[in-house]
């Protein structure tokens, strides 16, 4: 089988791609390679002969028609994204130029490729739509979002995803495109940027800097392995009903100052220099806008595509706090192209 992954050599992008080509897929990755981009991250299978990386920005239609006319893929993973929500509030047209334009972009590609196809192929093509939890907006202290809850995005990164999504599936309802569309709540995990909160907290405990957490870190999020999520999303393109959408998270929710102090945790026990790491922690500013709650009802998923998660939350977390620690020089390497800058304050007004 020959797919298409967009955004390949980010976090989740790279987790997914090494996965397809360890079990002999053959895979066109592609990537603009911007500043969460890495090849670093796809390294173990750069070399591979089932395996070809295209530098491309999918908002270039040309590139994204050549790709499909050329490879003729089975399916199409679309990952590619801005997708930190401080940057988003920064710069928010950028967002919609690859949330939003990108996507649109892609799917006329797509489009145009798959009505040339023969009836069994046709039949056979998927087009998955990756996107995110925050689609649906805040949460109170109780319920869970599922795949009937409204969208009610708060910020620029989450509007612009609802607009990709929303588009996805209008190029289902119009033009009979095979789409399905897919919602993860918080991925860690290794290879991941160190802009996100895991990471972030992993590595400022080895160098010993302060440990930013946003108001009194009651925000509350689900988190989900990276490679649980890359699971279940072959699973939701091998099974999945066209035109659905499936939920994927891992019932682990968590507030945000307790993951910080879990990780602590964890490095008091493998590094004894700096413990206790907690004490490094220090409450910050909120991000403006910033939602509460999420939660993800995977029964959907869970149901219809018997998948479960193989990580709870204290394995997945010592493990990649594990992963972190064995790799130091991808983490030297990976920080030196992030200042660690305060982003996402342009919306604050005094």
């Amino acid at each position: 089988m020959t797919v298409v992954v967009t955004g390949g050599a980010g976090f989740i992008g790279s987790a997914l791609v090494r996965a397809l080509v360890a079990d002999g897929e053959r895979v066109i990755t592609i990537d603009k390679l911007t500043y969460a981009g890495n090849l670093e991250n796809l390294a173990s299978v750069l070399d591979r002969p089932n395996h070809l990386f295209v530098r491309a920005d999918i908002c270039d239609s040309a590139a994204m028609s050549a790709v499909m006319l050329r490879h003729r893929p089975q399916a199409v993973y679309h990952l590619a994204a801005e997708s930190h929500v401080d940057r988003s509030i920064d710069a928010a047209a950028l967002c919609v130029a690859t949330n939003v334009v990108g996507t649109a972009t892609l799917l006329e590609a797509a489009f145009g490729y798959w009505r040339g196809l023969g009836a069994t192929d046709r039949a056979g093509f998927r087009f998955l739509q990756v996107s995110t939890d925050e689609v649906y907006g805040e949460l109170g202290h109780s319920g869970r979002f599922d795949h009937n809850s409204p969208y009610q995005p708060s910020s620029p990164y989450s509007a612009s995803k609802a607009a990709g999504d929303h588009l996805a599936r209008a190029w289902h309802r119009t033009y009979r495109l095979p789409v399905l569309v897919s919602n993860c709540s918080n991925n860690y995990g290794p290879y991941q940027f160190p802009e996100k909160l895991v990471p972030l907290m992993v590595i400022n405990c080895l160098r010993r800097k302060t440990l930013p957490v946003y108001g009194r870190g009651t925000n509350v999020r689900d988190w989900l392995h990276v490679d649980d999520h890359v699971t279940a999303m072959r699973r939701v393109v091998a099974g999945g009903r066209v035109g659905e959408t499936y939920l994927i998270g891992a019932r682990s929710e968590t507030q945000n100052i307790d993951l910080v102090r879990a990780i602590c945790s964890l490095m008091d026990d493998r590094l004894a220099a700096g413990a206790p790491h907690a004490r490094l922690i220090r409450f910050v500013t909120d991000r403006p806008g910033h939602d509460a709650r999420y939660a993800i009802d995977p029964g959907k998923i869970e149901r219809e595509l018997d998948w479960r998660p193989r990580y709870n939350l204290e394995q997945g977390l010592a493990a990649t706090v594990d992963w972190y620690l064995a790799h130091p020089e991808w983490c030297r390497r990976t920080r030196a192209s992030y200042r660690q800058e305060r982003l996402g304050v342009a919306a604050e007004v005094a």
